[in-house]
């Protein structure tokens, strides 16, 4: 199956290069591309050139018909992270690389940067042009330094071991980052982009790149007056971990750390797990680590594709589970479990599903006779608010509302638990009356600290729970 990728060129007054630039993509790697079956498309953005570099651009495509290259302008000049962003919103491909629009890196690398992608391994591979054993240009003293010392604040916050942050070459998942909100309109990107690639738990690698350094004179951009921008950008980025585009899916992301709430709900629902197991609309795997050691198969389903590679990455090393994409609402997905699993795990996931009849009948059709669905939704009509908007619910239920669709669609209620009366307060006030679209983070923090006494006296609490959890099973 042919791969797709995605080059991306910021472009700013490198008239005498860009052409170069273009030739050396086309034949440097075209025997490359061939046999590997890459199709790659050129996205170069001009950041308002003064120069001739957009009219270079333009006569290279119109000399070149068959060559697969995109042209936007800025209107006024933005920075390399803009171009990179305006480019990266035009991204068609799999995966995507950033090229500089000068001759300081050779295209001929793009095999070592793909390589890790393409087998699986990597969502982020950036170049290093500090190689160990390899001939190579002697760097500039101070320019290396001030590089290994924003390399090391780049770590610090990232928790990780780069060892050239300011790479250019950085090469990734497409999906992945156009799920990251970047922010950074200058150099800074080149330090954000690994940042909240790590904050978002990418698989990320490095690899050795040729390098030819050119000097002021000759062009450079980046000057020393940018490395307090970069230190700045270090130090918001690494502290503010605003790493979705998607308020709902930092929502899930802030829950991950919740981890005794976490436990406290699995705990709750693991004397209803069987030993074949469907969990569908898993998200980023905050209950499924949990639930799925100590049965026999366990299948992790989204249909979100960027979750599900989140989640293939979290069980790789678990023999007993499996992966695949799966929308609650569609039955062709449910084709391939129908009548197979003795439990179906759908934790807060009914409520995103518009005809959610048709969501408890997949359920019902991926069931033995005997088999048990296990399904919790928010509880409460009356408690819906902005926090379930942003989430992306169509409704929040009532028992007698949860019973009567899981009885339609066949489901015989066993029990319907009342779960988490301890937060059902603090969702009126966030949702309702502040109408808040994120979840506090200190008060989630100060939550879960609480949880092993709140979880005792849960069931005396005298109002509402947060959440039902019916127990339904399908009889024949």
């Amino acid at each position: 199956m042919p791969t797709t990728l995605s080059i991306l060129i910021p472009l700013y007054n490198e008239e005498g290069s860009i052409g170069e630039v273009l030739d050396r993509i086309s034949s440097a790697v075209s025997e490359y591309f061939a046999a590997a079956d890459i199709h790659p498309e050129v996205i170069v953005v001009d950041d308002a050139s003064t120069d001739g570099s957009q009219a270079v651009v333009e006569e290279y495509i119109h000399s070149h018909p068959d060559s697969s290259i995109r042209l936007f302008q800025h209107a006024g000049n933005r920075g390399k992270g803009a171009a990179v962003r305006t480019a990266l919103a035009h991204a068609r491909g799999e995966f995507s690389l950033i090229q500089d629009a000068d001759l300081e890196y050779d295209p001929a690398d793009y095999p070592k940067l793909l390589g890790p992608l393409l087998a699986g391994e990597a969502d982020l591979v950036v170049g290093s042009r500090f190689p160990v054993g390899d001939a190579h240009p002697v760097p500039h003293f101070w320019h290396t330094l001030a590089n290994r010392v924003l390399t090391t604040f780049t770590n610090i916050a990232a928790d990780l071991m780069l060892t050239d942050m300011a790479s250019c070459y950085k090469a990734f998942r497409t999906s992945l980052a156009q799920s990251i909100p970047f922010r950074e309109d200058r150099f800074g990107f080149d330090a954000e982009l690994p940042i909240k690639f790590a904050q978002r738990k990418a698989r990320i690698f490095e690899v050795p790149i040729g390098y030819r350094r050119r000097s002021y004179q000759q062009g450079k951009k980046i000057r020393p007056r940018d490395a307090l921008s970069l230190t700045w950008t270090i130090a918001r980025t690494g502290v503010t971990r605003d790493i979705y585009v998607d308020r709902g899916a930092a929502m899930l992301r802030a829950m991950e750390n919740a981890k005794r709430f976490n436990r406290w709900m699995a705990g709750v629902m693991s004397s209803f797990i069987g030993e074949h197991v469907l969990e569908i609309g898993a998200g980023i795997g905050n209950l499924t680590h949990l639930l799925s050691p100590d049965v026999r198969e366990y299948i992790v389903t989204d249909a979100d594709p960027e979750y599900l590679m989140h989640l293939k990455g979290l069980t790789r090393y678990r023999r007993n589970v499996s992966s695949a994409l799966c929308d609650l609402g569609k039955p062709e997905d449910f084709q391939r479990f129908r009548g197979r699993m003795d439990t179906v795990v759908c934790l807060n996931v009914l409520e995103h599903v518009e005809d959610d009849g048709m969501g408890l009948r997949n359920i019902y059709s991926a069931l033995v006779p005997g088999g048990r669905a296990v399904v919790l939704v928010p509880q409460g009509p009356s408690a819906f608010g902005t926090l379930d908007e942003v989430l992306g619910h169509f409704r929040r239920y009532s028992r007698a509302e949860l019973s009567q669709k899981m009885a339609a669609a066949g489901l015989r209620v066993d029990r319907i638990l009342e779960f988490n009366r301890a937060t059902y307060p603090g969702w009126l006030l966030n949702g309702k009356i502040l109408r808040r679209r994120t979840l506090n983070r200190f008060q989630l923090a100060l939550f879960d600290r609480c949880v092993p006494l709140l979880r005792r006296i849960d069931r005396f609490l005298p109002w509402p729970p947060t959440s039902l959890i019916a127990i339904g099973i399908r009889e024949k």
